[in-house]
């Protein structure tokens, strides 16, 4: 009953999502056809409007748009004019989503180790140490890491290609750019919850009754720990797809990330709107899932 009604609740959500991108964009200034290398005559860019129907009153557009959405079409792009928005979201989308799943598994790998191991080691400089490194990666951005792993392991140590998305050697570098960061974060709140946990009552019975440390930590303590990264991740998983767009830039990845940038910058309207809606659903999908994995964790959370 839980999904359903999260699921009931999506669409309205995504309706007024959808009209508000819609609208948001047009109010920028300039339009889609103000940054050709030829300036069009009027008559041109009179053709062009009627064969996109910008020349529509808005509300009309919106309505259009809303027909064409619900036959699962978001409509052609005004700058890559032989593309649809569908066909540049299945070219991108897939490239994308292997980026941020890769970044994902990092961030996790890395930082649910690290902040189990700080937090076991609490005021010894093993503590000191793993903080002093979640702290670096959180402030240090991907503007910074990308640029200085490729001069240091592509340029000068040539261990991996500087650029694109071919091979698993292209992969390695643009996930530790993005990943980075949110394995800083998840350390931190993977310590935390760890500390939190480890001074509960029931920990506390499990050790009286002769449980071996290892038992504790990861058979009890661990599951209810972790809970604060499982919120986490669905705001991360989002944010690694929405945030993906610097590192695609600086690896010159062909992911939608860049697409959104150029759809901005060239006023092409139903690519941004049909971009803003995607990560939309994505975002509120995601975070479906993890209020169904918090109730799976931790039995004392129902979902009625």
């Amino acid at each position: 009953m839980f999904i359903l009604k999260r699921l009931a609740y999506m669409l309205p959500m995504l309706a007024l999502i959808s009209f508000l991108a819609f609208m948001l964009v047009r109010l920028a200034p300039g339009g889609p056809f103000d940054r050709e290398r030829t300036p069009a005559s009027p008559e041109i860019e009179r053709a062009l409007n009627a064969k996109y129907h910008l020349d529509e009153p808005l509300w009309q557009q919106y309505v259009r748009y809303l027909g064409d959405l619900v036959r699962g079409d978001f409509g052609p792009s005004t700058k890559y004019r032989n593309h649809t928005v569908n066909d540049i979201i299945a070219q991108g989308l897939p490239i994308s989503l292997s980026l941020g799943a890769l970044a994902f598994c990092f961030a996790m790998g890395v930082g649910i180790p690290l902040g189990v191991w700080t937090a076991l080691r609490r005021g010894r400089w093993q503590d000191y140490l793993g903080g002093l490194a979640a702290l670096m990666a959180i402030c240090v951005p991907g503007l910074v890491i990308g640029p200085l792993l490729t001069m240091l392991f592509a340029i000068e140590l040539k261990w991996f290609p500087v650029a694109l998305w071919e091979s698993s050697w292209h992969f390695v570098l643009p996930t530790i750019t993005l990943g980075l960061y949110f394995a800083g974060r998840i350390a931190r709140l993977m310590r935390e919850g760890m500390l939190n946990t480890l001074h509960a009552e029931f920990i506390t019975t499990a050790r009286a009754k002769g449980l071996g440390e290892g038992a504790v930590v990861w058979k009890h303590a661990f599951r209810l720990a972790v809970l604060p990264v499982v919120s986490y991740s669905g705001p991360l998983l989002a944010d690694l797809l929405t945030g993906s767009f610097v590192v695609e830039s600086i690896f010159q990845i062909p992911g939608i990330g860049v697409f959104l940038v150029n759809s901005f910058q060239n006023r092409d309207y139903l690519m941004l709107v049909g971009l803003v809606l995607l990560y939309a659903v994505l975002l509120l999908g995601l975070n479906l899932i993890v209020d169904i994995a918090y109730s799976v964790l931790d039995p004392r959370v129902r979902y009625e």
